[in-house]
This record gives C-alpha cells, sequence and structure tokens, in this order.
C-alpha cells in the first residue's frame, strides 16, 4: 500500500507523467463528447411504403411471368394453326387464357378486395 502511495505521489508530482496524464484524460473526453454528439437520428420513412414497393416489385415479376405465357400460348397458337392439330390449338389458347389472368392478377385482385 504504502509503494502504491509513493508511485502515485511521483506521477503527481513528476510534471511530465502530469501532463501525459492530463493529455490523455482530455483526449477521452473529447473522444467521449464526439461520441455523444455525432450521433444522426435516422428519420425513416413510412414502415408501410417499403412493403408497398416490395409487393409492387413482385407483382410486376408475375405479370413479366404472365406476359411470357401469353406469348408461349400465342406461339402453340400459331404452330397449330400451322399443322391443322386441334389439341396444340385448344393447349394455346389455355395458355394464352391463363397467361392472361396471370398478367393482370393484380388487378384481378383489386376488384375482388375493392381497393
Amino acid at each position: 500500500m504504502k509503494n502504491r502511495m509513493k508511485k502515485l505521489t511521483m506521477l503527481l508530482t513528476n510534471k511530465k507523467a502530469y501532463e501525459r496524464t492530463r493529455s490523455l484524460y482530455r483526449k477521452g473526453v473529447l473522444a467521449a463528447s464526439v461520441a455523444c454528439f455525432a450521433v444522426v437520428p435516422a428519420f425513416a420513412a413510412d414502415p408501410l411504403s417499403a412493403i408497398t414497393q416490395l409487393s409492387d416489385f413482385i407483382f410486376a415479376l408475375i405479370k413479366a411471368v404472365g406476359l411470357m405465357v401469353s406469348g408461349w400460348g400465342v406461339l402453340q397458337v400459331g404452330m397449330s394453326i400451322q399443322s391443322h392439330d386441334p389439341s396444340q390449338r385448344t393447349q394455346g389458347i389455355l395458355c394464352l387464357v391463363g397467361g392472361l389472368l396471370i398478367m393482370f392478377a393484380k388487378d384481378i385482385l383489386d376488384l375482388i378486395t375493392g381497393g
């Protein structure tokens, strides 16, 4: 205990050690002040807008798939007319109608739900 007190008094009386300790204290206080005052608040947008954007993106993907299916149906109908195949024509018309249903799925859902 006596030895520690002696070291402490030597640090306090030694000018160089005192200045070093004071400098470290000032740097610590400055760093803590910057950390406290440099906090930038995040003003987040409406959380429902992110969900709405995600929903719009998903429905755009679904519309693209419906367009591809409709295109495939048109191609099948054209091939059936060329080859005079009624079963392929039926398949093409069903594919075309299914693709159109997929393309307009969001509009149909909006009409059903009234929104």
